[in-house]
């Protein structure tokens, strides 16, 4: 249930129908919204008698949430959630670009590329510190010296850093470290994992699992509002399918779905979703014609030696291209 607070409400109101919803057992969700607030009810087994709340000071109505997914859902908040990470902010209407390595693999490595991708217009710098990879013999990432060299690239070049937490152990360094905290597709329902992200004062980007629905998907990022933390971001990545011409079919159709469906705002990786170089600037575009707040991409200057999925990622030239391209659709888009 949804309990709505008049325009004028008082805090002292507001802070009684918190008490009320306590005093019934269940949970209270604080939504401040743009000229009201809302109060969502949570932890409830079964429908909640709406009289138990509409006659007090202060509530306009109270409105029953259908959806599983509660504080996900557009029913509980109407207007877009935006991420404002410094000055740049994600939902807000202009597509954000995230790039870099998919490892962190030295700090020359890093600051070429970030310097690259930084020129051609990236927002924000991703890579990896701590990878979570299919082989146990593969790459695992530089750890908290990978962590270190990313805090270098942003001092100088002014660019937040985007990197993946794996675990709870090693959550307090990652967030001490990132501006914003990623989830990965393996890790999606990592319930115990989703509930620390949940206390975390930091954005966090939730990748959808490789096999995940939507709904599944939004319940994962439920775990994380529920805990507290208002400011997640979806990322479509691709999901696994019987193809073999890419590495997993990436689903667009999402995009709108997630727009209507809840008010966080969804980027795309097509990198990880093509598994191909050549594939990844036309589903990039793809995304952004079909509304994406944003896009995960994956740059290495000398990809032939990259020590992680060095075949999906796009040359520095290839990548200012697409920056180019992006912002042509965006402004096409913008005047239709």
């Amino acid at each position: 249930m949804l309990v709505v607070m008049e325009k004028n409400a008082t805090s002292e109101q507001v802070e009684a129908v918190i008490h009320a919803i306590e005093n019934c057992g269940f949970t209270a969700r604080p939504i401040p919204g743009g000229d009201r607030v809302s109060i969502g009810v949570l932890n409830n087994d079964g429908p909640v008698d709406a009289g138990l709340f509409i006659s007090l000071p202060g509530v306009k109505d109270a409105v029953a949430v259908t959806k599983p997914y509660k504080l996900v859902s557009r029913e509980v908040q109407p207007e877009n959630t935006v991420v404002t990470v410094g000055e740049v902010s994600i939902g807000g209407g202009v597509p954000v670009l995230m790039a870099g390595p998919c490892a962190i693999e030295n700090e020359s490595q890093a600051l070429t590329i970030a310097r690259h991708v930084r020129a051609a217009g990236a927002q924000f710098f991703r890579g990896g510190a701590f990878k979570p990879r299919t082989s146990p013999y593969s790459f695992q990432g530089l750890g908290e010296e990978g962590l270190k060299i990313m805090a270098r690239v942003r001092a100088e070049t002014g660019m937040p850093i985007v990197t993946e937490v794996m675990n709870e152990t090693t959550f307090d360094l990652v967030e001490a470290y990132a501006d914003i905290i990623q989830i990965g597709t393996r890790n999606m329902q990592n319930f115990t994992l989703l509930r620390r992200a949940g206390q975390s004062a930091k954005p966090i980007l939730l990748k959808r699992g490789m096999s995940a629905t939507l709904d599944e998907w939004f319940m994962a990022a439920e775990y994380i509002l529920e805990g507290g933390n208002i400011n997640v971001i979806l990322c479509e990545r691709g999901v696994r399918t019987f193809v073999r011409h890419s590495r997993n079919t990436l689903d667009l159709s999402a995009i709108p779905v997630v727009q209507r469906e809840s008010h966080l705002p969804i980027i795309v990786d097509p990198s990880h979703a093509a598994g191909r170089r050549e594939q990844v600037a036309p589903l990039a575009r793809g995304a952004i014609a079909t509304g994406a707040d944003g896009l995960m991409v994956e740059v290495h200057h000398t990809p032939e030696k990259a020590l992680s999925d060095g075949a999906q990622s796009l040359l520095p030239d290839q990548f200012a291209h697409l920056c180019r391209q992006v912002r042509a659709l965006h402004e096409v888009l913008a005047t239709v």
